[in-house]
């Protein structure tokens, strides 16, 4: 059987659950084609990004199952995920993705709404009469 690599990535709400197996380039998401379930190219790009820097776009075969969050998030969760993937299959790997910033968890989320408030810092209006 083939060495297979796994990871999770993170974003907001989105989960990714990440396997690379050494293939030529197969890309799968949620069990759809990465070009069928994103449809924003810029989306489709941001998960590919640690394939293109570290030269392994036709390498690995992709296979992701990703959960929570908007189509932004799953994507940002995805290129974390495969970073990660990427550092267990080849530990020279790991400089360069963080110098780029991919083995970096985003850690922005969103504020929870407090009592006395509409939204997390966003007062009622105020009137004097």
């Amino acid at each position: 059987m083939a060495e297979r690599f796994c990871a999770t990535g993170r974003r907001k709400k989105a989960v990714a659950q990440v396997v690379i197996v050494p293939g030529n380039g197969d890309f799968k998401v949620n069990g759809r084609t990465l070009d069928d379930y994103f449809g924003l190219e810029t989306l489709r790009y941001i998960c590919r990004q640690p394939l293109e820097l570290v030269g392994a776009l036709n390498k690995y075969d992709v296979t992701v199952k990703v959960t929570g969050g908007g189509f932004t998030g799953q994507a940002g969760a995805i290129r974390h995920g495969i970073a990660r993937a990427l550092v267990v299959a080849s530990e020279e790997n790991k400089p360069e993705l963080k110098k780029e910033g991919f083995l970096t968890r985003d850690s922005r989320m969103k504020e929870r709404k407090k009592y006395g408030l509409k939204k997390a810092r966003r007062a009622p209006q105020f009137s004097k009469r």
